[in-house]
């Protein structure tokens, strides 16, 4: 009897999916910002506070469920503008205002959850939401880095891994964390960092750059 149910046990453990571990939503997550996240301070203190100040933040959910309301597959986007540059912790204060782009394939009860989802990892960057839009939003991640993010004709985000040749003084290193609170965040190179909305009084197209993090997150 006690090794049947020690078994049982064990079977039991393994088939419980890990957000019910502890977690209610977990998924994957791209950020892309105008100044380098990977770098040297030599770079960064060139940048701060004339760049920077403008993020693409992306969630997919894998599985899990927001105040109840079940969003699997769905993804939302925020973007994000600053009055200086993301992450410095030497700026007095941080004011940003934000717009935020909801999965088309989301109901109102699912639209609603994925605007409140967003603002709370979001935090204070989410605070001031200009707008909220629906469009269909393609999210796609690969390995070591990888990623790509449309979300209608609003904003686009693309990242690839880094290489040997995106080292320039050979001191770099994550030099600003991740917007948001995320598990294993991996620097990428970003290819594509670009929003055409309304609303921020700013429109930007920003590749190129070390300016990007994939990860995974869970709440």
């Amino acid at each position: 009897m006690f090794r049947t149910l020690s078994t049982l046990t064990i079977l039991l453990l393994v088939a419980v999916p890990a957000w019910a571990a502890g977690y209610s939503v977990r998924g994957d997550y791209v950020e892309a910002r105008t100044a380098d996240v990977y770098t040297g301070a030599c770079v960064a203190n060139g940048e701060v506070n004339l760049t920077g100040k403008e993020a693409i933040m992306a969630w997919r959910v894998a599985e899990g469920e927001w105040n109840g309301v079940p969003l699997d597959g769905l993804s939302v986007v925020a973007v994000v503008k600053a009055d200086s540059t993301l992450g410095d912790v030497t700026a007095d204060s941080l004011s940003a205002q934000s717009v935020i782009v909801v999965d088309q394939k989301a109901n109102p009860a699912q639209r609603q959850a994925l605007i409140s989802l967003a603002k709370t990892l979001g935090g204070d960057l989410l605070r001031d939401v200009l707008w909220v839009q629906q469009r269909s939003i393609e999210f796609e991640t690969g390995g070591h880095g990888e990623a790509s993010v449309q979300a209608g004709e609003l904003a686009s985000l693309e990242t690839r891994c880094m290489s040997s040749t995106d080292h320039l003084c050979g001191n770099e290193d994550v030099y600003y964390p991740p917007l948001t609170q995320v598990a294993k965040p991996v620097p990428a190179f970003t290819l594509v960092n670009a929003f055409q909305g309304k609303g921020l009084n700013t429109t930007w197209s920003n590749g190129y750059k070390r300016s990007a993090f994939v990860a995974t997150f869970a709440r």
